[in-house]
């Protein structure tokens, strides 16, 4: 046979933790307060349940903050592969007895060692130089611009044919002055 189950009420009675009158009191209490609700609509205010609904609020925003870094470090990810993956298949054999071809990443000069006519097809926009995990690679202009839309930071040097169409403003100063493409530094 089950006992019966007690209220918390008749519990704390039973056990002697409460008294008689602080059970009429509290349950007289309890009355007035629903009767002040339904008698004037108005609601009384739970600390309780506000912060515990503030705080849920407040999760949720931090578990979508922190979800939302997630996607995007995975896409990076994703787009860090994509372009490992046109480095990798792309790239243009360097020659370790051909010519120096120099240039600059982040403000310091960097060297790498290609054949002639490598070094050619870049300054044409025909080639471009690309850097991905710590090493430089020369990849063709394709290539490039298909890295340059995943990565623009990956890609250190390209001169796409564009650049070369476009004309000198009319005010230029230096517009009789040309730059060779092939200057050597």
């Amino acid at each position: 046979m089950s006992k019966p189950k007690l209220s918390l009420q008749e519990q704390l009675l039973k056990s002697g933790l409460a008294s008689s009158a602080q059970a009429k009191k509290a349950q007289a209490d309890k009355r007035k307060q629903t009767k002040m609700q339904t008698k004037n609509n108005v609601t009384v205010v739970d600390e309780a349940k506000e912060l515990a609904l503030k705080a849920q609020a407040e999760k949720a925003e931090r578990d979508r903050e922190l979800n939302q870094q997630r996607r995007q470090q995975e896409a990076h990810k994703e787009l860090a592969a994509q372009v490992k993956q046109l480095v990798e298949q792309n790239r243009q054999r360097q020659d370790p007895d051909g010519v120096a071809y120099r240039f600059t990443d982040n403000n310091k000069v960097k060297t790498l060692y290609i054949s002639e006519t490598l070094r050619n097809h870049i300054s044409k926009g025909r080639a471009a130089v690309v850097k991905f995990e710590r090493a430089y690679e020369v990849v063709n202009a394709d290539t490039a611009q298909k890295i340059r839309e995943r990565l623009p930071d990956c890609v250190i040097v390209y001169f796409p044919a564009e650049a070369e169409a476009a004309k000198p403003a009319e005010d230029d100063p230096y517009a009789a002055f040309a730059v060779p493409d092939d200057l050597l530094w």
